[in-house]
């Protein structure tokens, strides 16, 4: 696929190494991390920015906080704060993780999903947890929010792949379409209906011109952003059902 070959970049390669090592299997396709959007206006910050995960525990915002209801998600913040792995297997550090979101529980005014995107928009909350492709839009229905898509303490790098299932019957028209969508202008066009980052190094001088500074830094952040971020693993079955027990003693609490 010489259009992959020649247009991802070496960094998402390698990050994909996590989920499939050698890059035997799949190709990426679109990327982001789970960060914070804050409204400007609403929060304490001396100099109007946020770059940790700390304000999301911090009394002063009670009832002004949006979680993601999601087990991943959730759980990652607080072990990252605790400066613990996020793909952890340590039953120790998953309860601590969890005491540390019941003990938050107070403060948050939802836990949600696409309703975040319209809280933050419209000015009812002052903090929520968002995927990074929603950013940009959010920046452009409400000017008072600001997006900060890898807090200091580390995130969630994540990363959708293209890959053939082994029983396909078109294997060769795969590998085209595959290679298809990593031409440029087709990779160009895609980031322009999704609005989440590609790892196709020759998208960002073909949109750019239509971009402002924010968006154009949310879309193609600093290498810093995402070198050394993690990405979820699989942890197996019995520490899939562990992050569900768990998180529903959250829920319930």
């Amino acid at each position: 696929m010489p259009n992959a070959k020649k247009y991802i970049g070496e960094d998402f390669l390698k990050q994909a190494e996590s989920y499939d090592p050698g890059n035997r299997y799949s190709i990426p396709y679109c990327w982001g991390t789970v960060g914070l959007m804050y409204n400007k206006k609403l929060i304490h910050s001396e100099d109007g920015e946020i770059d940790s995960w700390s304000p999301l525990f911090d009394p002063a915002y009670k009832d002004e906080i949006l979680m993601q209801d999601s087990a991943r998600d959730a759980f990652m913040i607080p072990l990252r704060l605790m400066g613990d792995s996020m793909n952890t297997k340590d039953p120790k550090e998953l309860e601590a993780a969890r005491d540390m979101l019941i003990a938050q529980k107070p403060l948050v005014q939802a836990y949600g999903v696409d309703d975040i995107r319209d809280k933050l928009a419209s000015g009812e909350a002052a903090l929520g947890v968002i995927y990074s492709g929603e950013a940009i839009n959010l920046l452009k229905a409400n000017p008072d929010l600001a997006f900060c898509p890898a807090p200091k303490e580390g995130t969630n790098l994540w990363m959708d792949g293209w890959v053939i299932p082994k029983q396909a019957k078109h294997v060769e028209n795969a590998h085209k379409f595959i290679d298809f969508l990593c031409r440029p202008d087709i990779a160009a066009k895609n980031f322009e209906a999704l609005g989440y980052s590609t790892p196709n190094t020759a998208v960002q001088a073909l949109v750019e011109d239509d971009m402002d500074e924010d968006e154009i830094e949310i879309a193609f952040p600093d290498p810093a952003v995402y070198r050394g971020q993690e990405t979820y693993q699989y942890l197996g079955e019995a520490i899939d059902k562990l992050y569900t027990k768990l998180w529903l003693q959250v829920k319930v609490e």
